[in-house]
């Protein structure tokens, strides 16, 4: 079945810092997002790989791609105000009604086992994205203060998360909801169940600078 990714790269990095958007900043000689793009043309080297940006970082990226000579084939597209806008700007260069995956741009560790689980559990069951246990103890504030919560009965959520394009398209056709957080949401919305897969916990999200200093770790 074809298959298609888009990744969505539209942070600012107001939490990590530095001079350039956290998708920019280089680790082991170059951009995250590189690393990223990598990791899904290195799983299929034939699958349409769709780059979401802020359009004022169009050049940037551009000039980022020259210097490295950075020549993975991808189609760059202009996000939105929200992930919602910009994910739904990315569907819309999805051809076909194969699978799609919605990956963040700064999940550069993703390996190919886990995309091919998330390919695999959607071909058969149209909604799948990966999870991973949660670890720290966790509270619920609450009216009068705040209250434990069993952590064995939840789960992080990590992408990539995949679908039926259909499926998505769809759930994208479905109002925007100031509640919207992952594409997963939507979908469970139509009343599909989204099946669940195992995920990894090198697939860190880059947020801050000491997940920079863990991926920079990983990395070697």
């Amino acid at each position: 079945m074809q298959r298609s990714t888009i990744i969505v790269a539209g942070g600012s990095g107001k939490r990590l810092g530095g001079p350039v958007p956290k998708q920019f900043q280089t680790v082991k000689g170059r951009p995250l997002l590189m690393w990223t793009i990598e990791a899904f043309h290195r799983f299929d080297p034939e699958m349409a790989l769709i780059v979401v940006l802020p359009q004022e970082h169009f050049d940037i990226w551009k000039a980022l791609c020259m210097g490295h000579r950075f020549f993975i084939e991808h189609q760059v597209v202009a996000g939105g105000e929200q992930r919602w806008h910009s994910v739904k700007e990315g569907l819309a260069k999805v051809e076909g009604d194969g699978l799609v995956a919605v990956h963040d741009g700064v999940r550069p560790l993703v390996s190919a086992e886990l995309i091919a689980r998330c390919f695999d559990a959607a071909d058969k069951q149209a909604a799948a994205i990966p999870v991973v246990p949660v670890v720290p103890s966790i509270r619920e504030t609450t009216a009068d203060g705040s209250r434990a919560l069993d952590r064995s009965k939840l789960l992080a959520v990590q992408t990539p998360q995949c679908f039926h394009a259909d499926l998505l398209r769809k759930a994208f056709g479905q109002p925007y909801d100031l509640t919207f957080t992952d594409e997963a949401t939507l979908v469970e919305r139509l009343g599909v169940k989204v099946a669940l897969v195992e995920g990894e916990e090198n697939n860190i999200k880059v947020t801050n600078a000491m997940d920079l200093l863990v991926l920079e770790k990983l990395l070697q």
